[in-house]
């Protein structure tokens, strides 16, 4: 079998392959899910996917066909696309190789299509620092063509920002980073308000982990960037110096994205951009009499618990005042957590409130589960 495979792969590779996707898990106990594997240059980037991370390492074309016999062990289909063909690998059930070869009708369309310049908020060639840092641009500013798809993630957060700010005629805003990791995004933010709409920003990016928050500083030294401090801080009971105009919380695991929400209601934040993360609390509760098949399959109780924590999320900032989107932050295939809560403080009618809070609890009660936001705002705040 393994000999078979290894001669497609001398043939497939005649075509220049400049992408593989490995898929259909044959090993349900393998960690990762989903395997990308991109050529950039001489090298391969193959991207290894879990539930929740991305794994990346670079691999040369001879090392690349050992990672590939290795994958057959857990992966059943393999796709590749070369230069003038698209060639498919899959395995049945009794591990016999089937083989496709399907010639690009609309190559010239499609290289046309991706070659189109589109206006970002941040271009090739702007002198950023960050995205030299982290590997987005060259030190010469040139996009890494491994790394197109997390500069379009950048830019799409920016232009979701970018819309909410337009009518504010702002000249300063005080923003707050629950969880801000090593805050790649949280120095794009301050570029993009320093620099791009001359607004003085005054961040404050928070995190437990020591460590990360010292280098965090020394880098926002480095660059210059004044505005911009990081402090060792639970998103739970954080009390700020200064009101914030905005928050922003990506990837809280689980409940501390509603604490996150919770303080920057609280603290009348005008704008929160809030991405979810490991929503595990009403999946460990959830069950219904009524709608049991949505309980009964455990990827399907999965998705819909996370569905319905956004969901009660975007109610519950409604009923606090905001004006509430959920956005598709990314496509799926770039990230699991692609879903972005976008609130903006407004005015909204009782009526519509109590509508929403309403809906929160019918949901609550038929599915029979405790949601963390809704908890912290009747415990201290007293909704309904």
């Amino acid at each position: 079998m393994e000999k078979d495979f290894l001669t497609y792969l001398n043939d497939i590779f005649a075509d220049n392959i400049q992408k593989i996707v490995i898929s259909n898990l044959s090993n349900k106990d393998y960690i990762y899910k989903k395997i990308e594997i991109k050529k950039v240059k001489d090298k391969y980037l193959v991207s290894q996917y879990s539930q929740t991370q991305v794994f990346n390492k670079n691999l040369s074309q001879k090392n690349l066909f050992d990672f590939l016999s290795d994958c057959c062990q857990n992966f059943k289909q393999f796709n590749f696309f070369g230069d003038t063909n698209e060639y498919s690998m899959k395995f049945s059930k009794k591990n016999k190789l089937f083989f496709n070869k399907t010639k690009f009708h609309s190559l010239a369309k499609v290289q046309t299509e991706n070659n189109r310049k589109k206006n970002y908020l941040l271009n090739e060639y702007d002198d950023i620092p960050p995205l030299v840092d982290i590997g987005v641009f060259t030190k010469e500013g040139k996009i890494v063509a491994s790394m197109q798809n997390k500069f379009k993630q950048i830019n799409r957060f920016l232009e979701i920002i970018d819309d909410s700010i337009k009518d504010k005629h702002l000249t300063e805003i005080n923003i707050i980073d629950f969880g801000c990791g090593k805050s790649y995004l949280t120095f794009i933010i301050y570029y993009y308000f320093k620099f791009i709409k001359n607004i003085q920003p005054n961040i404050i990016g928070l995190d437990l982990k020591t460590d990360v928050i010292a280098h965090c500083n020394k880098t926002a030294e480095k660059y210059g960037y004044d505005g911009l401090k990081f402090e060792v801080g639970n998103i739970n009971g954080y009390t700020p110096s200064v009101k914030p105009d905005m928050v922003v919380t990506l990837h809280a695991c689980d409940t501390a994205t509603d604490y996150a929400l919770f303080n920057a209601i609280n603290w009348g934040a005008k704008m929160i951009f809030s991405v979810p993360c490991c929503q595990h609390e009403v999946n460990s509760q959830i069950n219904s009499d009524n709608f049991s098949i949505i309980t009964r399959y455990g990827i399907v109780k999965e998705r819909i618990s996370a569905l319905f924590t956004d969901t009660i999320r975007c109610n519950l900032l409604g009923v606090m005042g905001y004006k509430v989107d959920l956005m598709e932050f990314v496509d799926l295939s770039h990230s699991p957590k692609n879903l972005l809560i976008r609130a903006n403080k407004t005015n909204i009618s009782s009526a519509t409130k109590k509508s929403k809070l309403q809906e929160v609890e019918n949901l609550k009660k038929e599915f029979n589960f405790n949601q963390k936001l809704y908890d912290l705002l009747q415990n201290q705040i007293k909704i309904n």
